[in-house]
């Protein structure tokens, strides 16, 4: 019987690796909000990173990679800046819908940046599934962050924090294609987010 192969967990980053990763995220960002998703060129990356191609090449095989992980490391800030500033609301949907609000409008002033994530996500294949999948768990972490709501989340309350990330996701696509408009955004985002108050427990 032939024997199986499972691929081992990667190991941790050293400090001096984590802080390349963080330089080179810094410089995928830095470019993304200057001229967007085709402004990032892995060349210019790594030169803005003062890092050599090859290691660029180590921690991110392609710009999409690099983009989602940029995503990501947005959404860690986001989350960290819930614990700092605690959303408004009177019900877990309205601060979910505070939050979310919140990030939109920072995103509105970077529209090069978020045009570039958002591309990234949508062009990714399944080589960066597990990024991909980060970026939506994290997400749906800030929903529940958001709300107030601690523990294992029961299965209607998860949905609702999927549907309320799947819609984020698509609201800010549809307005950076133009399809939609600031305030239809905010609307749909804050529509979604009731969904958290069906099916949060009863108190």
């Amino acid at each position: 019987m032939p024997t199986q192969h499972t691929k081992a967990p990667p190991s941790p980053l050293t400090e001096r690796q984590e802080a390349r990763r963080a330089g080179i995220l810094s410089a995928g960002a830095l470019l993304a909000g200057r001229g967007g998703f085709d402004a990032v060129q892995m060349r210019e990356v790594a030169g803005a990173a003062e890092v050599a191609l090859g290691t660029l090449y180590r921690y991110f095989p392609s710009k999409v990679h690099l983009l989602v992980a940029v995503m990501e490391d947005q959404l860690h800030r986001l989350r960290a800046q819930i614990r700092s500033r605690p959303p408004a609301g009177a019900t877990p949907g309205e601060r979910v819908a505070d939050v979310l609000g919140r990030a939109f409008r920072a995103l509105r002033r970077e529209p090069q940046l978020a045009d570039a994530m958002v591309r990234a996500l949508t062009f990714a294949d399944r080589s960066a599934c597990a990024q991909v999948e980060a970026v939506e768990r994290l997400t749906v972490a800030i929903v529940l962050d958001a709300a107030g709501l601690h523990g294992e989340p029961g299965g209607e309350l998860l949905s609702a924090a999927r549907v309320v990330e799947h819609t984020w996701v698509l609201s800010l696509a549809a307005w950076l294609a133009g399809r939609a408009d600031a305030d239809q955004v905010e609307t749909d985002i804050a529509t979604a987010c009731r969904l958290v108050d069906a099916a949060c427990p009863p108190h």
